[in-house]
């Protein structure tokens, strides 16, 4: 019996993922369940398990190649490789539409010079399709074809869909054709006034290729591959999308950080008195993450503001806390995210981290896991840092930096004593909190930890 391996939806606003490593070849045996390929989304990097047991007779989709939900990427038979598998490109083949109108738009690109060793913004001239237009009573209405994610960050940057022109299939509007238009939007005045660019000399990095169309008069550039020991290697599907998502980021919202530095001696001495019995009861090491998610969560629950989104010229307060923990591979970052966080206890916090930790390194994650958090930490203090001031995770308001637990020399009632330091920076969305209410919420989270000298479960 043959077997379609089709390409899931991971996540109501996912619509497309890049295939990025086949674990099987063709002719392996594969079983029902086994990991069978992996994929990432701008959500999640996900491992896909086998539909069914058999073989792998063929392999439609290779590496690295961005595909649609529900393409069909192999094909599972004991026997017959080429058969099905050229019945199965035939028969999931679409009937292809009549060729769109499309027209040059004008679009901000990225070129690098090697002279300079920066990214450029360069006008350019890029095909897109005309969107479809229904004609009623003299009146066009467009039919908008997009994803809930591209249109949540359009609310969040104030662009209406309709200006857009989409490259998708059918039209649709990609986040690439958002992020374009918003490159379009901020670049200088100046630019758009020139009429045409001035004709230059083509540097011996560039590398011209064919015009974007036969009317048009722009030339498109791609990207150099540098000689000698320079090269220029693409982005994996993660780091493009931590780079997007960052971007937006700084571009949606005015980000300050204050920092505090904190005595935790009291906290260290719990988590070393306590380690041991912890570990024997519940199965996973004591960390000090939890801690300080405890200590953030209740702090939280104190200043609701910091568990706001902005929706246009609104604040949307949030009842659940749903706290991001950010988790570093080898690939890059992701924030997986622990639900109604203000409910769990101190060990209920500690498993859930742990869990979303462990199955975030090995790529067990759901889109679920990664969705509607409402405010984050990270500790980038476990390799070394003393403190940073991290990017806010958009469309939140907060995010929480845990620098390096170090012992230092400080003075206590005038007198000099080691204790165990760490500081805390919290980068905040000025639009919403003032710097005072920042610096109250961040003397109160020193407060709360500088006096844990209980231990609660």
């Amino acid at each position: 019996m043959t077997t379609k391996v089709m390409m899931p939806q991971m996540g109501e606003s996912v619509f497309e993922g890049t295939l990025t490593k086949w674990l099987k070849k063709v002719g392996d045996t594969v079983v029902r369940d086994e990991p069978l390929f992996e994929i990432s989304t701008d959500k999640v990097d996900s491992e896909i398990p086998s539909p069914a047991s058999g073989v792998l007779s063929a392999i439609l989709v290779p590496e690295g190649k961005i595909v649609q939900i529900n393409t069909v990427v192999a094909i599972i038979n004991g026997a017959e490789a080429e058969e099905p598998a050229a019945a199965a490109v035939k028969e999931e083949s679409p009937v292809p539409e009549p060729p769109q109108k499309t027209e040059e738009i004008p679009v901000a690109a990225f070129v690098a010079t090697e002279e300079s060793g920066r990214l450029e913004s360069t006008p350019v001239r890029v095909a897109a399709p005309a969107p479809a237009m229904e004609q009623t009573a003299g009146i066009q209405i467009q039919d908008i074809r997009t994803s809930p994610l591209v249109r949540r960050l359009a609310r969040e940057n104030n662009v209406e869909l309709s200006k857009i022109r989409g490259t998708g299939l059918e039209g649709r509007i990609t986040k690439e054709d958002l992020f374009a238009y918003l490159a379009q939007r901020s670049a200088p005045q100046e630019s758009a006034a020139v009429p045409a660019p001035v004709a230059a000399p083509v540097a011996a990095t560039e590398t011209p290729q064919e015009p974007a169309s036969s009317s048009g008069g722009g030339r498109v550039y791609s990207i150099p591959r540098f000689m000698g020991e320079s090269e220029s290697v693409p982005m994996s599907p993660m780091r493009k999308a931590i780079s997007e998502h960052m971007v937006l980021s700084k571009r949606t919202s005015a980000q300050v950080s204050t920092v505090f530095e904190v005595d935790v001696s009291p906290v260290v001495r719990l988590r070393d008195m306590h380690k041991p019995e912890f570990e024997s009861r519940e199965g996973v090491p004591l960390t000090f993450t939890p801690f300080f998610a405890k200590a953030l969560v209740d702090t939280v629950r104190e200043f609701p503001i910091l568990n706001t989104s902005v929706i246009g010229e609104n604040i949307l307060y949030k009842k659940p806390i749903n706290l991001g923990v950010a988790v570093a591979l080898e690939s890059g970052l992701i924030v997986p995210v622990i639900k109604d966080a203000q409910l769990k206890s101190f060990t209920g916090l500690a498993l859930a981290i742990h869990d979303l930790a462990e199955r975030a390194r090995t790529k067990r994650l759901k889109p679920d896991d990664v969705q509607n958090g409402t405010i984050s930490m990270t500790n980038p203090g476990s390799y070394g840092s003393l403190f940073n001031t991290p990017i806010i995770n958009q469309p939140q308001v907060a995010i929480l930096g845990v620098g390096g637990i170090e012992k230092r020399p400080i003075v206590i009632d005038d007198a000099i004593a080691i204790r165990s330091m760490v500081c805390l920076a919290l980068t905040f969305d000025h639009r919403v909190i003032d710097g005072a209410v920042a610096d109250q919420f961040m003397a109160k989270l020193k407060k709360r930890l500088q006096s844990w000298t209980e231990w609660i479960d």
